[in-house]
């Protein structure tokens, strides 16, 4: 609250004994004062520039600090005007906030939909001051103060006094007059580029000769500090102009689903300059309740942040549902961006959000990381292993008829796995580990108590240095890990049989910079595929794991099996067909009985139930190729399905002759159809513009009390379409309106929501012009 200006009468009132004045003597003091105050009247109109008026508009609280023996010759004053004349005081701040000024597009934060005061740090920044009266160089001193979080301390670096300097210097915390017109004062303002983010409070504190006064702090100057990947001395600095435009500000992504051999791709709008969005990102860290000492190392922040996307532990953003039952929330595959997701939270005053998977954790993620500043992308990660033994291998256990055992099969391969890297350097690790980070929001393991993961180093994984902190055991196993075979004995033991060692991790993808192409990055992940580079790096990250003395298997003899699928794959609802192939490579007849079962299983690779098992014996000639087809009607899978899930057939047997083992595991996921959107007319800001919406529901079921989703980041903000039931094979329609609000390239977003089908979506480009 106000501190008020005291004066010496007033302070010196305070000490030992309290001061009792007689009620005569209390009358005398008035009538001496309405003396003195008639006098200062006559003075003011003979003589004004001596005795100046007071300035009753001061918005400034002044703490006046002189001796004990007061002023003018010693004597004790009557009253605080005279004081008040003289003593420095702030009478308005300005910080030139504006979205299209000075400071916002220097500091690349003019895209924030924001009135707030933004800028990044290691950078300088413009502000007026406008004091009570001249400012003198002489006699006169300022400087600022900021302040962040509940207990700020200077030697924390969360309580900053920023001197007034000559010339400011880059690097440090310090201020300068660029320019100065009467009261007047245009400072320049530099902050050092490892200065802690967040929201700081600003306040500022003038003396001279006759006092000292700090201003009133008013919320609406406090300043929001970013991450500057333009500031080369910044630790998350990024040298390339076109990638700190995708993977800063760029507010809509990409992210990549499916199997390895159908990959499908949505959009997702991030919207980190939505309005409220970057409160609601530093309300996601306040709400972690770590230290703000921390929060100027983007590996600590991004690894808080890593933990805060997910509710297990500490109410984060978004709470997990695997289940396929998403009655009091949304069902995860429902979601097309962040917004609405982060609104949510800080409007429940952080109450996690129901319901998200992996896509759903990495998208927020990008938008709490680029709305910080820090440099972030979406990576999808096809065939991605969870290894839960800390062995770098996924094991997969077979009884003595090579039939899988389900319980104890803990570790799974998820069709696919969407995660994040973000670009920041390394000083914690040894030289050369700066770059691309991976980090992992989805809570899958814990990570020193917490279900974070990351920052990990891709070249620390790349090279299998799994030492390195952190978790990069974790995502070494997820894109490099051998798939191991063992079977029990009849003595209870298990005998490796058989490994696959190019299986895990392919075509790990993300958004190519400047188009909606995908961008394959498995090269940064891993070396080529059985290179002697990849093997070492294999070799180098099993030996640190639990199952070192057992990583090496046999090598598959002369015999290969094969499962590969034609064109894009089966559309759901109909009949999903495959071919698989023997190769004989030898001179000599190959007898086999291959054991078939397909199961269907969710994105997660956990099983959820088996539709079929098959028993074919072959008899394959001397350097035969034989082809099987292998089909699986609808009738069989369609009450099984899951969202976002797959099938799952997986092959077993062992050649007669040489006791080769084969086996191999093909995953393959059902196709669903697209929503097509289509804008009618021109599209301009503040005209009504209207977009047609299409659907053709591929099951020969009705689908039942079907939701539309649709968003827009400048376009309209998201709601839901209540449409009803869509008969089995039907085509509807419907027509939305919307106002342009943004001009530019834009993209409208479409969903839909029912019990029957999951992973419908579409996405349109859509030109506003002003």
């Amino acid at each position: 609250m106000p501190v008020e200006t005291r004066s010496i009468r007033d302070r010196s009132a305070v000490g030992r004994f309290p001061s009792v004045t007689p009620k005569f003597l209390e009358d005398e003091e008035e009538e001496d004062a309405e003396e003195e105050n008639a006098c200062q009247r006559w003075l003011r109109k003979v003589c004004p520039c001596c005795c100046p008026e007071t300035n009753d508009d001061d918005i400034t609280d002044g703490l006046l600090k002189k001796n004990e023996n007061g002023i003018n010759g010693g004597k004790p004053v009557t009253g605080g005007s005279e004081l008040d004349e003289v003593l420095l005081k702030v009478q308005s701040i300005d910080l030139m906030k504006s979205k299209s000024g000075e400071n916002r597009t220097a500091h690349h934060t003019n895209l924030y939909q924001s009135d707030d005061f933004i800028i990044r740090r290691g950078q300088t920044f413009l502000m007026w001051i406008t004091l009570s009266r001249p400012f003198s160089h002489d006699t006169d001193k300022l400087h600022l103060q900021l302040k962040t979080g509940p207990l700020p301390t200077v030697s924390k670096r969360t309580h900053v006094i920023i001197p007034l300097v000559e010339e400011v210097k880059d690097g440090r915390w310090e201020a300068a007059v660029v320019r100065q017109d009467d009261k007047k004062m245009m400072l320049s303002v530099n902050s050092p580029p490892t200065a802690v983010i967040g929201r700081y409070q600003l306040t500022v504190e003038t003396t001279s000769a006759n006092g000292q006064a700090v201003s009133t702090h008013d919320p609406a100057n406090d300043i929001y500090m970013l991450f500057n990947p333009w500031c080369e001395d910044d630790a998350v600095f990024l040298d390339s102009e076109d990638e700190r435009q995708e993977y800063v500000l760029n507010d809509i992504g990409r992210y990549y689903y499916g199997t390895p051999n159908q990959i499908g791709a949505r959009a997702w709008s991030h919207g980190q300059f939505d309005d409220g969005i970057l409160a609601a990102c530093v309300f996601v860290l306040e709400k972690s309740g770590t230290p703000r000492s921390g929060w100027g190392d983007p590996v600590n922040v991004v690894r808080v942040i890593s933990a805060m996307i997910n509710s297990p532990g500490d109410s984060g953003v978004l709470e997990g549902n695997w289940s396929g039952e998403y009655s009091g929330g949304t069902s995860p595959t429902v979601w097309s961006g962040s917004v609405e997701i982060l609104k949510e939270y800080i409007k429940s005053n952080g109450n996690p959000v129901k319901y998200g998977q992996c896509w759903v954790f990495a998208g927020v993620f990008t938008t709490v990381l680029r709305c910080l500043g820090v440099p972030c992308r979406t990576v999808s990660n096809f065939s991605s292993a969870h290894d839960t033994d800390v062995s770098l291998t996924t094991d997969v256990y077979l009884d003595e008829n090579l039939d899988p055992i389900d319980h104890l099969n803990a570790d799974s391969i998820w069709n696919f796995h969407v995660w994040n890297d973000c670009w920041m350097a390394r000083p914690d690790l040894p030289p050369g580990n700066g770059g691309w980070q991976a980090v992992d929001s989805t809570p899958q393991e814990t990570s020193q108590g917490s279900y974070c993961c990351g920052p990990a180093s891709l070249a620390a994984v790349r090279s299998g240095q799994v030492f390195l902190k952190h978790d990069c055991s974790f995502v070494f196993a997820e894109v490099n890990s051998d798939k191991i075979y063992w079977q029990r004995n009849l003595d209870g033991t298990f005998s490796q049989i058989y490994s696959e060692k190019k299986l895990m991790g392919r075509f790990i993808s993300t958004k190519a910079v400047g188009t909606d192409e995908r961008n394959d990055i498995t090269d940064l992940y891993k070396h080529t595929e059985g290179s002697v580079q990849e093997r070492i790096a294999v070799e180098t990250a099993c030996s640190y794991g639990s199952k070192a003395e057992a990583y090496s298997c046999p090598a598959a003899k002369d015999v290969s099996l094969e499962v590969t699928m034609d064109g894009e794959g089966p559309e759901i609802g109909s009949d999903a067909e495959l071919t698989i192939t023997l190769r004989n490579d030898s001179s000599e007849q190959r007898m086999l009985i291959l054991h078939g079962q397909v199961d269907v299983i969710y994105y997660t690779g956990v099983h959820k139930a088996t539709v079929r098992k098959d028993r074919t014996e072959l008899d394959l000639q001397p350097n035969e190729v034989h082809s099987l087809k292998w089909s699986l009607e609808y009738k069989n899978y369609k009450d099984q399905l899951v969202d976002q899930g797959a099938l799952m057939l997986t092959l077993s047997g062992r050649i007669k002759e040489t006791q080769q083992v084969l086996a191999t595991q093909f995953i393959f996921r059902l196709r669903t159809p697209d929503i097509i959107i289509k804008p009618i007319g021109k599209a301009v800001v503040g005209e009504k513009l209207a977009v047609k919406i299409s659907f053709t529901n591929p099951l020969p079921q009705v689908l039942k009390a079907v939701i539309f989703h649709v968003e827009g980041l400048g376009l309209l903000t998201a709601h839901k379409i209540h449409y009803g039931d869509i008969a089995s094979r039907a085509s509807v329609s419907l027509t939305e309106h919307l106002v342009p609000s943004l001009p530019g390239p834009r993209k409208l977003l479409a969903s839909l929501d029912c019990k029957q089908l999951t992973q419908v979506h579409g996405v349109t480009d859509i030109m506003v012009e002003e």
